[in-house]
């Protein structure tokens, strides 16, 4: 028998069931909200893994295709590797989780999320969040917890809970956010410019639902949860401690850490590492734990200055940010180009533009995305920290740091009807010391608008670290953290944003929460480091978007045409449409609504083609002027394509307002010609005439002249004519 728990959830039921499948993980349950259901389990090994100095925790959140009803694509027809949506909600679920198993505890952990069934109005992301923290509470498994995840939206002005399919659509605001007992322990948000205090409202919002589920999980923990399993601790053994300190004492670390230069500190760390080898070079148990042991020295370190002294380690004041820098334009043949820098960490970003064919077309569970047409892509090479290593293809981080630069600039970008493009931007790594994905949201801005493609306004972004002491009052809160501050401090705290709101949130902390104070004080820093930032270097590198493409991007015409005419312009298999874009090289999109899109990088060809699509859809009358192509020639006159399978003859007599001899005298067959339609008899015939343009050309030349002379003649005075008199 197994046991089920059920709660009201934002008018929708959420069940839990224990000891219904999968037993043998440490912890499992079976998660249902709505018609949601996902699989969430818990495994931890016996022993620790050898060689480690890191907690070896892995999330996963496989995406079942059969939840909903599909066959996965490909060759295979069967789940292949993660998606980006898994990828980045296994992050999402990682981020409260890690906090808050022990520290010193190294043994390998597996939280799998299997989604089974997808009910579009229940977010699976969300159930899996859920999941994978009961699973974990009710396990064997060390952990200081339950947490809770709510989502939170903005629809009209109003918070929604959970919300549903519609209300995403609709809603301002898509936040996401995890809570213990107390503490605020992630957030996770995209929104349109939403204001700071609004932001800090809609997170307060979610974590009183979060202390509803914990009360929740917590009957479910008190009947099903199994008693915690001892481990072997692998914490640094404080003898060693004390044995390092007296050959390196705490002012000789204090030296070594604090520069801002990042390879000085690395060669300082390496040399004192080298001195305490040769000193316990007799000790191999010590030995073992020497680099993990000078890490929490350097830690220990960096804390105590920066929390006791309010002393960084690159002798910046609390609230200063790092050097700026910013210019645009540095790759020629790209379409847009630009790089940030902020002290040591360096960003270059370009940006590609293509017909919106080229969006990314998405297979995943959300059945309302199917593309993305905008694709922001964050490269981490090896150099940009002065490390050699192959490049093997962007992993977790650059996925996970891409998507919060991408979710940062969405709000701002044009409309498809605005601007018809599909966009690509990619930051490229140049140099990394703390920051690069918020580095990435200022290049990103600068390259789309040198670029030309027209935002709506620059996006910023920034972030905050922390460094806290013993009680929840003793913290320290740090503008622009660089990457020594983020690997010993408390908290990395991503926000981006415009001057109006915020656009995008991330934040990542080591401790088991944040209290209101500490969220308030890192939104406030952020907003003011922002606006410095678009204000005074942002701005000064490029003030506002281009007013047109750069000369090697591709350019865009749009047309209407009557939906029922697009079979017209496709032709048979393809034929017509295949032949217009082989005479005049450009790419035709047409979609369903009869929006066409000519995209080239000619201008005249891309205006040849919308004449000739503008042929084919239109009904040929008498006094229409067209220009076809010559297809045959007869004694008596030549023939004219006017548009597919469509003909008409221009008699010799026609051809011009001279006699001609003979039709190729005038015209050869290949030869583009602009003629008038004379007439189209009932049975369809059409006669043109290449003489009724040229007579009409002449008319009006000496209407111009007429018109003139008479202009002439009233504006001559007495003065005028006097003047060709001899007296």
């Amino acid at each position: 028998m197994y046991k089920s728990y059920s709660m009201e959830l934002a008018g929708r039921t959420l069940t839990v069931d224990v000891d219904r499948v999968a037993k043998q993980a440490n912890g499992a349950v079976l998660m249902h909200y709505g018609d949601t259901v996902v699989l969430s389990t818990a495994t931890a090994s016996d022993k620790p893994r050898e060689g480690v100095d890191f907690f070896p925790l892995s999330v996963e959140y496989e995406e079942k295709m059969y939840a909903v009803g599909k066959i996965p694509g490909g060759f295979n027809k069967r789940e292949g590797k993660a998606s980006e949506n898994a990828i980045l909600t296994s992050r999402v679920i990682d981020r409260p989780m890690r906090p808050l198993f022990p520290k010193d505890y190294r043994n390998d952990v597996t939280l799998d999320n299997i989604v089974m069934s997808v009910d579009q109005d229940c977010s699976p992301e969300l159930t899996a969040m859920l999941g994978s923290a009961i699973a974990t509470a009710i396990s064997d498994i060390p952990f200081d917890g339950p947490c809770a995840t709510t989502q939170i939206g903005l629809v009209n002005g109003e918070f929604v809970v959970n919300p549903t399919q519609a209300q995403k659509i609709a809603s301002d605001l898509a936040l996401t956010v995890a809570s213990t007992r107390e503490k605020v322990i992630m957030i996770e948000a995209g929104a349109k410019e939403v204001p700071e205090d609004v932001m800090i409202e809609a997170i307060y919002k979610a974590d009183s639902v979060n202390k509803e589920i914990i009360a929740f999980v917590d009957k479910i923990v008190a009947e099903c949860g199994k008693p915690k399993h001892s481990y072997e601790s692998c914490a640094v053994p404080e003898e060693l401690f004390e044995a390092i300190k007296e050959i390196v004492p705490p002012a000789e670390m204090e030296v070594a850490v604090f520069t801002d230069d990042k390879q000085t500190r690395e060669a300082n760390i390496r040399a004192i590492t080298e001195k305490l080898e040769e000193a316990f070079a007799d000790n191999e148990e010590w030995l073992a734990l020497l680099g993990d042991a000078v890490y929490q020295y350097q830690k220990k370190t960096v804390r105590k200055m920066i929390l006791k002294d309010h002393k960084r380690p690159d002798g910046r004041a609390i609230t200063e940010i790092r050097p700026l820098a910013a210019e645009v334009d540095l790759l020629p043949r790209v379409h847009g180009s630009a790089m940030f820098t902020r002290g040591q960490t360096q960003i270059l970003n370009i940006c590609t533009l293509a017909p919106l064919s080229e969006a990314q077309k998405l297979d995943g569970l959300d059945e309302l995305e199917t593309t993305k047409r905008y694709m922001h892509h964050y490269n981490f090479p090896s150099f940009s920290v002065g490390e050699t290593k192959p490049s093997r293809g962007p992993g977790r981080r650059e996925i996970g740091h891409g998507a919060l630069a991408e979710r940062a600039l969405v709000p701002v970008l044009p409309s498809e009807a605005e601007f018809p493009y599909a966009i690509r931007t990619v930051s490229e790594t140049m140099e990394s010391n703390g920051s690069t994905s918020q580095a990435s949201i200022c290049a990103s801005t600068m390259s789309l608008m040198a670029a030309g493609v027209p935002i709506k306004t620059m996006v910023a972004g920034i972030s905050c670290g922390l460094v806290t002491g013993e009680t929840d009052d003793d913290y320290i809160v740090l503008t622009d953290i660089q990457g020594l501050e983020d690997f010993f401090g408390d908290m990395d705290f991503k926000v981006g944003g415009t001057h109006k709101g915020i656009t995008a949130i991330q934040m990542d902390i080591k401790i088991h929460g944040l209290t209101r104070p500490i969220i308030e004080e890192a939104i406030r820093r952020t907003r003011e480091a922002r606006l410095y930032i678009l204000d005074e270097v942002m701005a000064k590198a490029i003030s506002e978007p281009r007013k047109t493409v750069g000369k090697y991007a591709p350019k865009i015409d749009q047309i209407s045409i009557d939906p029922q005419k697009i079979g017209d312009v496709v032709g048979k298999q393809g034929c017509v449409i295949n032949k217009i874009i082989e005479e005049t090289g450009v790419k035709i999109d047409i979609s369903e609504d009869g929006n066409v899109a000519v995209c080239g990088t000619d201008q005249e060809m891309i205006d040849r083609a919308k004449e000739i699509i503008h042929n084919i859809v239109t009904d040929i009358e008498p006094g229409q002027v067209i220009t076809g192509k010559v297809v045959r020639i007869m004694p008596f006159g030549a023939f004219v394509e006017l548009k597919p399978k469509k003909d008409g003859m221009i008699h010799i007599s026609r051809l011009s307002d001279r006699r001609v001899e003979k039709v190729e005298d005038v015209v050869n067959i290949g030869d583009t010609v602009t003629v008038k339609v004379l007439d189209v008899d009932k049975a369809g015939k059409i006669s043109l005439s290449m003489k009724a343009l040229i007579e009409q050309e002449t008319e009006e030349e000496e209407h111009e002249t007429f018109d003139y002379k008479e202009t002439a003649a009233a504006t001559t005075g007495l003065g005028d004519l006097l003047k060709g008199l001899k007296l």
